[in-house]
């Protein structure tokens, strides 16, 4: 099986063919990679997930109202787990952006509806047939990103969310001689 040329090793590979560009419409789920992409800022991705799951289970599996109430005792209680990544900055951000994820699904119904919105809910499908020609950011990421500041997130600057929408699917950046290029589309 061909595949994109990052996805090596049994984590990226894993994670490459059963979940990156496939279109994601749950909000925990949704969540759960958002507070992934932005632990991985300054880091590389294996190691999210390798931590992955103990990323679940201190996060109570990325429930969003359970880590929006998250108090100060709790986040303390993170910065002591040596599974995770243990960075007070991203810890309180976790926390914040799931107070601001509420907000939106209060605002738009569901977190899933507001990320979609922007692309109409269609998938961007992109047609690269070498990495190097994969952009780190577009106007689609400036503007999501520059959204979500107002509204109060944190972590989501324009790289990651360019990162964050490949993972979720909104943006298929598989390479076309990929394996897994046709079926997320």
């Amino acid at each position: 099986m061909k595949r994109c040329d990052w996805a090596k090793g049994e984590y990226n590979e894993g994670y490459h063919d059963n979940e990156w560009g496939k279109p994601q419409h749950h909000d925990q789920k949704l969540f759960e990679l958002l507070v992934l992409e932005g632990m991985q800022a300054g880091l590389s991705w294996v190691t999210i997930l390798k931590k992955r799951k103990a990323f679940c289970e201190a996060f109570d599996q990325f429930d969003i109202d359970k880590v929006a109430a998250y108090d100060e005792t709790k986040q303390q209680e993170l910065l002591q787990n040596e599974g995770i990544i243990r960075n007070r900055l991203k810890i309180k951000s976790a926390v914040s952006n799931a107070q601001c994820v509420q907000k939106i699904q209060q605002e738009f119904g569901s977190f899933d509806r507001y990320l979609w919105h922007f692309t109409d809910g269609k998938q961007i499908v992109n047609a690269y047939s070498a990495q190097s020609e994969v952009p780190t950011h577009n106007e689609l990421s400036d503007l999501i990103s520059k959204d979500m500041k107002k509204r109060g997130f944190r972590f989501v600057g324009t790289t990651i969310i360019y990162s964050y929408l490949e993972a979720v699917g909104i943006i298929n950046d598989h390479m076309t001689w990929c394996c897994e290029y046709h079926r997320c589309a």
